[in-house]
Formats: C-alpha cells, sequence, structure tokens
C-alpha cells in the first residue's frame, strides 16, 4: 500500500501562483512514476502531469503546457506541482496518483493509488 496526502491548495486570484505538494509513504519512493490528475465539477477527471521514477522524463496536457511544472524530491518521497499564471479554468480538486512502474504515464487506469485530493480554485 501506498498512502498519498496533498497539500497546498487554495483560492488564489487568475494570474498568480500555488504550489501543490504530495507527500507519499509505504513502499519505496523510486519504485513509482507519479502523477497528477485534476477534476472539475461536472467534468471528467484528466491528466495535468506525470513525473517518472528518477525525473528523467516528464508529460504535461496541453492546457498546463509553460505554465506548471511537476518535480520529485525523493529523498523526501515527495511530489510537487508548481503552478503558474493560473486562470479560472484551472479550478479544481486536484489529486497525487502513483504508478507503480518507472514510466510517467498520462492514463488514469494505470495508476494504482491515489489521493484524497486538495480543492485549487481560481478567482476571475
Amino acid at each position: 500500500q501506498v498512502q498519498l496526502v496533498e497539500s497546498g491548495g487554495g483560492l488564489v486570484q487568475a494570474g498568480g501562483s500555488l504550489r501543490l505538494s504530495c507527500a507519499a509513504s509505504g513502499r519505496t519512493f523510486t519504485d513509482y512514476a507519479m502523477g497528477w490528475f485534476r477534476q472539475a465539477p461536472g467534468k471528467e477527471r484528466e491528466v495535468v502531469a506525470a513525473i517518472n521514477w528518477n525525473a528523467g522524463s516528464t508529460y504535461y496536457a496541453d492546457s498546463v503546457k509553460g505554465r506548471f511544472t511537476i518535480s520529485r524530491d525523493n529523498a523526501k518521497n515527495t511530489v510537487y506541482l508548481q503552478m503558474n499564471s493560473l486562470k479560472p479554468e484551472d479550478t479544481a480538486i486536484y489529486y497525487c496518483a502513483a504508478r507503480r512502474g518507472f514510466t510517467a504515464v498520462a492514463r488514469g487506469y494505470e495508476y494504482d493509488y491515489w489521493g484524497q485530493g486538495t480543492q485549487v480554485t481560481v478567482s476571475s
């Protein structure tokens, strides 16, 4: 079992920044690729970004490229999502997920463990 706990969400004005953190425990962190997903009210869950086990490879959804950065600190068992230039359409619950394996992937069904989520609200 892997436990994931997200933090860092909140209310921010459009154009502002937030940094989400996801602390993992329970298994060897470097055995897992990590991802950030989000779900807005009335919409399906979508991938935001993913990172492989050693941060050598990343993936971003087109909607966040150039604005969001995913990173991980394997010594701290933590993955981050730096979000800049936030837009109202970024408003959603953001979830951290872990996938056993080394490769960063965008498909949610390939992830094995999920956090409880953290709310991000961007006001216009």
